[in-house]
């Protein structure tokens, strides 16, 4: 079992939240926090394999406290999740550089939360798809095009469309095909790439000019 923990200000979030973790056969709730110094405190109790963190919240902001559990220095890290309504550029960065272990913004829904805490358990890490795409925006001059890395055609399909920031579920409606055939494709390329997750295979793409 995955053990979770959700740090939010509002109620109904960690209510919802916590229904959604219920409801998978994989996970269970440990705890709840509302302001960032319970967050901390708690998390340092508790040690949850996957802690979700908002961003805004009293007494101590949840960059603060992820800063505290998982950034520079921090001998026994905890994995975070931060999952916030707030998309800027300068709360990414920082959640990024003070250890997050993914990125998501509130309105992602309930099986890319699934997702997030899944891969931050095995050690990857995944940010909302439209931040993935404008981050990668900002990325240095692109490779030269027609390196294909070795993949196969539908390969490069669901490459591109991870790139542009679809979901896995977006991806098969795409292809017409599976939700786990997708999976399975994005397994090999990462095998295949050396990319430790989905945000280094967009980016890959992206350095290409696989994306228009």
């Amino acid at each position: 079992m995955i053990r979770v923990m959700i740090a939010d200000d509002q109620a109904m979030v960690r209510t919802g939240f916590g229904m959604i973790i219920g409801a998978q056969p994989d996970m269970e709730l440990v705890g709840e926090a509302a302001d960032g110094v319970e967050a901390v405190a708690m998390a340092r109790k508790l040690r949850p394999d996957v802690a979700l963190f908002d961003i805004r919240m009293p007494r101590m902001d949840g960059l603060e406290a992820l800063r505290l559990l998982a950034g520079p220095g921090v001998a026994d890290p905890i994995k975070v999740v931060v999952v916030t309504t707030f998309d800027l550029d300068e709360y990414v960065h920082q959640a990024l550089r003070n250890g997050a272990a993914g990125f998501l913004l509130k309105d992602s829904g309930p099986a890319l939360l699934v997702e997030a805490v899944r891969a931050a358990m095995s050690g990857d890490a995944l940010i909302s798809p439209s931040i993935t795409v404008r981050l990668l925006e900002h990325l240095s001059p692109p490779a030269p095009a027609g390196d294909d890395g070795g993949l196969s055609p539908r390969e490069l399909d669901v490459v591109k469309l991870a790139a542009r920031g679809l979901t896995n579920a977006e991806i098969a409606t795409k292809l017409f095909i599976s939700v786990g055939t997708v999976k399975t494709h994005l397994g090999s390329v990462q095998t295949k790439l050396g990319a430790r997750n989905r945000v280094e295979i967009a980016a890959w793409a992206w350095e290409r000019r696989l994306v228009g």
